[in-house]
C-alpha cells in the first residue's frame, strides 16, 4: 500500500514543481522516487522478499524391500526380480542456498543420496539386463552400480567395507547382489524407489558350458532404416527438437550396440560376428 500511496504523492509533488530533468518530467521523477520509498516501507512492514524460504527437508526414510528373515529367491533362466535390501548407508544430505536481494528471498533446497546393497537371488548369475524404478525402466548407466554374480569366492564390496569396516563386511558368497553407490533421490521425490532387475541365470551347468564355448555368431540382416547403425542417428522432431530413430530403450546407445552388449553378456567368449 505504501508503494501505491507514495507513488501518487510523489507524482503530485513533482507535477506541482513542474519542469523536467534530462527529458523526464518532474511528475515522472516524483512518482519513481515515491514508489522506491514506498517499496522499502512495504518490505520492512510486510516482510515481502526478506523472509528466507527453505525447501522440504526429510527427517527419516523408509527402506524399500527390507524384510527381515525373507527367503532368498531362486532364479532359472530370465526373470524380473525385486531386490531385497541387505545393507544401506546413512542418508547424505546436501543443501544449496541461493542468496536473495531486496526483492527476492533467500532460498535453500535439499538433496539426498544413499548407498545400498540389494540381494537378487541364490547362486551365480550370468548378468543383469534391464532395471526398473517404480515400474519405469531406467538406464543402468544412470546408476553407479556394481554386480556381484554370486560366486563362492567373491570378495566384500569396498563401499560397504569403507563404511562398516572390513572385519564387519560379509562377502555374501553364493548370493548374487548389486551395490548402488550414492544414488541421487531427487528424481524419485527424495525417497528410495521400488527397484526390480532383469536377472539372467543359466538353467543348468551344461547350458552354461555351451554358452562359454561359443566364439562366433552370425548376424542376420536387419529391417528398418539405421537398424545396423553403430551410433545414434538423430532426425528433427519439429521446433528444433531431435530424436534418435534407432534408439528404443533407455539403456543408452543405439539398438545395435545395446544388442551387442546383451549378446556379449550371454556369450562372454564370442570374439567375432
Amino acid at each position: 500500500m505504501a508503494t501505491i500511496a507514495l507513488s501518487a504523492i510523489g507524482m503530485a509533488l513533482g507535477g506541482a514543481i513542474g519542469g523536467s530533468v534530462m527529458g523526464l518530467s518532474m511528475a515522472t521523477i516524483g512518482r519513481a522516487a515515491g514508489a522506491a520509498i514506498g517499496r522499502r516501507i512495504d518490505q520492512q512492514v510486510m516482510g515481502g522478499g526478506s523472509a528466507a524460504i527453505e525447501g522440504p527437508r526429510i527427517d527419516r526414510f523408509r527402506l524399500t524391500g527390507a524384510t527381515e528373515g525373507a527367503d532368498i529367491q531362486q532364479v532359472f533362466g530370465r526373470m524380473r526380480v525385486a531386490g531385497q535390501v541387505i545393507w544401506a548407508s546413512q542418508f547424505k544430505e546436501r543443501s544449496t542456498t541461493v542468496q536473495g536481494n531486496s526483492s527476492t528471498p533467500t532460498v535453500t533446497t535439499y538433496r539426498y543420496s544413499v548407498s545400498l546393497a540389494l540381494a537378487l537371488c541364490e547362486g551365480q548369475v550370468g548378468r543383469i539386463g534391464r532395471i526398473w524404478a517404480d515400474g519405469t525402466e531406467i538406464s543402468p548407466g544412470s546408476l553407479n552400480l556394481r554386480l556381484y554374480d554370486g560366486r563362492m569366492d567373491q570378495q566384500p564390496d569396498p563401499k560397504i567395507a569403507a563404511v562398516e569396516g572390513m572385519q564387519n563386511t560379509p562377502a555374501y558368497r553364493g548370493t548374487a547382489y548389486v551395490v548402488i553407490e550414492n544414488m541421487a533421490l531427487a528424481r524419485f521425490e527424495n525417497r528410495i524407489p521400488q527397484l526390480t532387475f532383469e536377472v539372467m541365470r543359466p538353467a543348468d551347468t551344461s547350458h552354461n558350458e555351451v554358452m562359454q564355448r561359443i566364439t562366433g555368431a552370425v548376424l542376420g540382416a536387419g529391417t528398418g532404416a539405421y537398424t545396423l547403425a553403430t551410433s545414434q542417428v538423430h532426425v528433427s522432431g519439429g521446433f528444433a527438437a531431435q530424436r534418435a530413430v534407432n534408439t528404443n530403450t533407455p539403456l543408452g546407445g543405439s539398438d545395435f550396440t545395446v544388442s551387442m552388449d546383451a549378446m556379449q553378456g550371454e556369450l562372454p567368449q564370442c570374439q567375432s560376428v
